[in-house]
């Protein structure tokens, strides 16, 4: 297992989320991070949360934005570890036959931003160094209604492999997880406990998982140098149940 002392790490849609835990995660283990994100309130809250981490940069940029990616990577030179938690795409939960195309193609805009932040990123990523994404767990756990967010989950991990093959010795890795707890269930207000308990009561893990659960994940196969291609699932056994 490698040390994140010293070393860069950039976390696309690192301002809320699994994406924020993962950048406070490397901070703590001593990595210089840079952490952006598209959303101002995501930007301001993030602030007060990571206070006083010196090593911890916040930026704004979306995912599909290739001159600020560019520019963010241009500015750091060497990237270490490259992640990408953004959502980057609508998702709209409807029967399939319900949806317009316009609907299911945008929930690829997570795909398409993936793919970009690879493109654009590999060459600033060394070669003792790693890309890691992140799926969820309905890449491979079909439920109706959820048809988009299925395929646009197998096409990420379907693509890490890809990426892991042609980027080698470069690694190139997903983390899959489960119902996390984040700004996704906001909206529920204060039914959210009640929501996600039914939500999560047939897991083998009970409960909603914790952005800090799958940012251990992520900084794992940040470490071992001998993982790649590899899909690491984080969610409470929902695949099993």
């Amino acid at each position: 297992m490698t040390s994140l002392q010293g070393k860069n790490v950039v976390v696309i849609g690192g301002t809320s989320g699994i994406g924020l835990a993962t950048a406070l995660a490397a901070a703590e283990q001593g990595a210089k991070v840079w952490a952006a994100g598209r959303s101002q309130e995501h930007l301001e809250k993030a602030g007060k949360i990571a206070e006083g981490q010196e090593n911890i940069t916040l930026t704004q940029l979306d995912t599909h934005d290739d001159e600020g990616l560019k520019a963010l990577f241009e500015s750091i030179g060497t990237v270490d570890h490259l992640v990408s938690a953004a959502t980057g795409g609508t998702r709209t939960l409807a029967p399939f036959v319900e949806q317009t195309e316009e609907q299911f193609q945008a929930a690829f805009g997570k795909l398409w931003g993936y793919a970009k932040v690879a493109r654009l990123g590999a060459a600033y990523v060394p070669e003792t160094g790693s890309i890691t994404f992140v799926s969820g767990a309905p890449a491979r756990r079909h439920k109706a209604n959820m048809s988009a967010l299925s395929c646009v989950g197998g096409a990420v991990e379907n693509m890490v492999r890809c990426l892991a093959v042609e980027l080698a010795p470069k690694r190139v890795n997903v983390v899959s997880p489960g119902i996390i707890d984040t700004a996704l269930f906001d909206w529920m207000g204060e039914e959210k406990d009640e929501r996600v308990a039914a939500m999560t009561q047939g897991q083998l893990v009970p409960r909603i998982g914790k952005p800090q659960e799958v940012a251990s994940a992520v900084i794992y196969l940040m470490q071992n140098g001998y993982a790649t291609g590899t899909t690491v699932d984080v969610d409470g056994g929902q695949l099993l149940s």
